[in-house]
C-alpha cells in the first residue's frame, strides 16, 4: 500500500513561517562582508566610511562602533566618519568618544558636507578624532550641556556639576590630541561656536577640505598615535573606499529614535488600549495599542525623556478612560487634556538641542482627543437622559427568529435565548422573522415582520 505523506499541522506551519521571518530580519543586522573582494586581496589597505546626519542617539553610537570594529578587522588604513549633527545625548556621546579614543585604527571625523554642523555632542566627537576635518561653511561648538534644575545662579547645582564635568572632559580630550584646550573649554562653558576657518586657526581641527576626495588626498602620509602609543601612517590617496551604511535594524531603531515618532507611537498605543477598554473583545485595537505603547516607551527611554512628562501623559489617558465610567460630565476629560498638554510640553524639557516634540503635533493631538472626549461626554449624557428599560419589557419591539412553526405557538430566538411564543394573527414558519409585541408571563406575543 502507498504510504501517506505526513500532514503538517497549521501550528507547525505558523512556527516555521515565524522562524523564517525572524531569520530574514536578523540577516541585515549581520556584519557586512568586504564589498570589494579584489581590493581586499590586492594588499592595499581600504578606507572605511560611515556617513551620519542627525541627532546623536544610542543607535548612532552603535552604528559608528560597528564601522570602527569592521575597519579594525579589515586592517583599514583609516575609518572616516562624515558627521552632521546638532547635538545629542551626553551619555551616548561618552560611549562614542570612548570607542574612538580606544580604536585600533585611525579615526577621522569629517564635519560635512559643506554647511555641516558639529554642534554640542558633535564637538566632543570631532575633537576626540585622530584627525579632525571640516568642510567650507561648516561650524563646530555650542557644546554647553543642558542642566537639570532651576536656572537661577548658584541654585542650579546639578547643571553646574554637569558643566564642570563636561569642561574637564573636553580639556582632557583636546590635550590628548594636541588641540587648543582653552578654545574647546569655551565651547562648553560659554557655548562658543567656531566656523571652519576659525576652528583651523585656533587648532581645534587639523584640516579644512572641500569634500571627501579632497580629504583622502590631504590625509595621505599623516602619522597619528593610536591607543597604547602605537604609531600609524595613513595611506589614503589611492586606497579603495568602502562605504559602510546603516543596516536595516539600525535604520529601524534610528526611525524609532525620532521624538515625534516616539510621541505618536505612545499616543496611538494608549488610544488603542482605550478603545479596547471601551469595547472589550475587539482584540485588534488592544494588540496594536500594546505594541505601539511599548515601542513608544522604548523610544522615549532611549531619548532620555523626562519621566515626569511620561507620567503626566499616562495620567491623562487614565482620566480619559475614567470619563467613560464615572459621571463627571466632562470634568475628568478636561483634567486629562490639561495633564496631556503639560506632559507633552515637558517631555523633552531637559533634553539636548535637536530633540523635542513639535508644538504643532502636540496641539493637533490635544485637539483630536478633546473632540473625541466631547463626543463621548455627549453620548454619556444622552444615555443618562434616556429612559431605562430593563427586564422582559425591554424585549418589546425587538426582532426575533422563529425556531419552530408558530401555529399559533412555538419557540423563537431573541437576545441569545430561546423563548416560548404565540403568533397573534398569521401562521409563522420556522426561520421567519417576527416582531415582539408583548409579554404574558414567560410567553412572548409576536407577529410576522412585514
Amino acid at each position: 500500500m502507498p504510504r501517506r505523506r505526513p500532514q503538517i499541522s497549521p501550528e507547525r506551519r505558523r512556527c516555521v513561517f515565524l522562524l523564517l521571518a525572524a531569520l530574514f530580519a536578523i540577516i541585515p543586522a549581520l556584519p557586512p562582508t568586504p564589498p570589494d573582494a579584489a581590493a581586499a586581496g590586492s594588499g592595499t589597505a581600504p578606507v572605511c566610511i560611515a556617513r551620519y546626519s542627525g541627532p546623536v542617539v544610542p543607535v548612532t553610537a552603535r552604528y559608528c562602533e560597528r564601522v570602527i570594529r569592521y575597519a579594525e578587522r579589515s586592517e583599514a588604513s583609516a575609518c572616516i566618519i562624515e558627521l552632521n549633527t546638532p547635538g545629542g545625548l551626553y551619555s551616548t556621546t561618552q560611549d562614542l568618544v570612548t570607542t574612538i579614543l580606544n580604536a585600533r585604527v585611525p579615526v577621522v571625523v569629517f564635519v560635512g558636507p559643506a554647511g555641516g554642523w558639529a554642534g554640542s555632542a558633535g564637538t566632543f566627537i570631532t575633537i576626540c578624532a585622530h584627525v579632525a576635518a571640516m568642510a567650507p561653511g561648516s561650524r563646530v561648538g555650542a557644546a554647553h550641556p543642558v542642566g537639570i534644575g532651576p536656572a537661577d545662579g548658584r541654585q542650579n547645582v546639578p547643571g553646574e556639576k554637569i558643566t564642570e564635568d563636561a569642561a574637564a572632559w573636553i580639556r582632557s580630550i583636546a590635550q590628548m590630541r594636541g588641540r587648543n584646550a582653552r578654545a574647546a573649554e569655551l565651547a562648553v562653558r560659554e557655548s562658543k561656536s567656531y566656523s571652519d576657518e576659525e576652528a583651523l586657526k585656533l587648532n581645534l581641527i587639523d584640516l579644512r577640505v572641500r569634500d571627501m576626495k579632497d580629504l583622502l588626498s590631504k590625509l595621505d602620509g599623516r602619522t597619528v598615535t593610536l591607543s597604547g602609543g602605537a604609531k600609524a601612517t595613513l595611506r589614503t590617496r589611492n586606497a579603495p573606499v568602502q562605504e559602510v551604511p546603516m543596516n536595516a535594524v539600525e535604520k529601524f531603531l534610528l526611525a524609532l529614535s525620532k521624538p515625534d515618532l516616539a510621541y505618536i507611537l505612545m499616543t496611538i498605543g494608549m488610544a488603542g488600549l482605550m478603545v479596547e477598554i471601551y469595547h472589550p473583545g475587539l482584540i485588534f485595537p488592544g494588540v496594536a495599542g500594546g505594541i505601539s505603547l511599548l515601542l513608544g516607551l522604548y523610544s522615549l527611554g532611549t531619548l532620555d525623556a523626562y519621566w515626569g512628562g511620561i507620567l503626566l501623559i499616562l495620567l491623562a489617558f487614565g482620566l480619559f478612560i475614567a470619563e467613560a465610567f464615572v459621571p463627571s460630565h466632562g470634568v475628568l476629560g478636561a483634567g486629562g487634556i490639561v495633564s496631556f498638554i503639560i506632559g507633552s510640553l515637558i517631555l523633552f524639557s531637559n533634553g539636548p538641542p535637536g530633540l523635542g516634540v513639535s508644538i504643532s503635533l502636540i496641539v493637533t493631538t490635544a485637539l483630536i482627543f478633546a473632540a473625541l472626549l466631547a463626543l463621548l461626554v455627549t453620548a454619556v449624557v444622552r444615555g443618562q437622559q434616556r429612559a431605562v428599560i430593563t427586564g422582559m419589557e425591554g424585549l418589546i419591539g425587538r426582532t426575533a427568529v422563529a425556531r419552530t412553526d408558530l401555529n399559533p405557538t412555538g419557540t423563537v430566538f431573541v437576545a441569545g435565548e430561546i423563548w416560548n411564543a404565540s403568533a397573534e394573527h398569521n401562521y409563522v414558519k420556522a426561520g421567519e422573522e417576527v416582531v415582539i409585541t408583548g409579554v404574558e408571563g414567560l410567553r412572548l406575543k409576536v407577529q410576522k415582520k412585514t
